[in-house]
């Protein structure tokens, strides 16, 4: 059952010590390829050195909002001559993440509206990060046409969702729709078209019910896969098939052998 994890930080130093084994049982679990997206500027190369290490594994490069406090102007400059000399599979991950009010929400729109212009400069997707912040995320897409790309960990309303499908985007889902206590997240997923769905860990953030309070890897995409596959009503391997050609299709993926 091949499956795509569309969002995965296994570059992110708690792997160091057993990355090459997270990548076997991966394998191992079905998971064939995985999407890496940056957050910070000095972590660029930390990526793409991980990437290189393996063909499975795709970079996308961007300013996460959560490090909005330590991005410099002089990043999104960089930013753009990265992407001018690195092979990237997306823009991001960026976005609005409006959950601490300390962070700076203009600084925020600042910083995505750019990353937008150069998804658009580069004809790539963008990877997004919505936290309470989706309504805004929406607004600026529709001003900014064109885009295609991915809403990573969605948790808006199933109305905001069909604005976002109708708009060329797709929704990610991971970890906290397994939670037998979400189940507004889950009644809005069994609504929405298969072909706007794709699957993510988001490791080694926000694992699924199955492995709370351990460090998430991509082996654990399997679980996602199986635990949505019951909720919608159709067989897991369907529901692979169905996310990975979705994936394929957003980032643009070359075919497995």
């Amino acid at each position: 059952m091949p499956l795509i994890d569309t969002h995965s930080h296994i570059d992110n130093s708690c792997f160091d010590l057993d990355r090459a084994k997270v990548m076997e049982r991966a394998k191992t679990a079905g998971v064939t390829r995985q999407i890496m997206p940056a957050i910070q500027s000095k972590w660029w190369s930390r990526l793409k050195a991980c990437c290189d290490s393996d063909c499975s594994l795709f970079p996308a490069y961007g300013l996460h909002p959560l490090y909005i406090s330590q991005h410099q102007a002089n990043d999104l400059l960089a930013l753009e001559t990265w992407l001018e000399s690195e092979p990237a599979i997306a823009v991001g991950e960026c976005g609005l993440d409006f959950y601490n009010v300390k962070f700076d929400q203009e600084k925020q729109h600042f910083y995505f509206e750019a990353q937008l212009g150069l998804a658009q400069q580069f004809e790539l997707p963008v990877i997004i990060h919505a936290r309470r912040s989706v309504e805004d995320v929406i607004h600026m897409l529709k001003n900014n046409r064109g885009l295609h790309g991915v809403l990573h960990s969605y948790s808006g309303s199933y109305e905001q969702a069909v604005k976002l499908i109708d708009l060329g985007f797709m929704l990610g889902f991971g970890g906290p729709v397994t939670s037998p206590h979400a189940k507004r997240l889950q009644r809005i997923i069994k609504r929405l078209p298969l072909d706007a769905i794709v699957l993510e860990t988001d490791s080694p953030d926000q694992p699924d019910f199955n492995h709370l309070k351990e460090r998430n890897e991509p082996a654990y995409l399997f679980d996602i896969a199986l635990s949505i596959s019951n909720l919608i009503g159709i067989e897991a391997s369907k529901l692979a098939t169905a996310t990975s050609n979705n994936a394929e299709q957003l980032f643009n993926l070359p075919s497995i052998e």
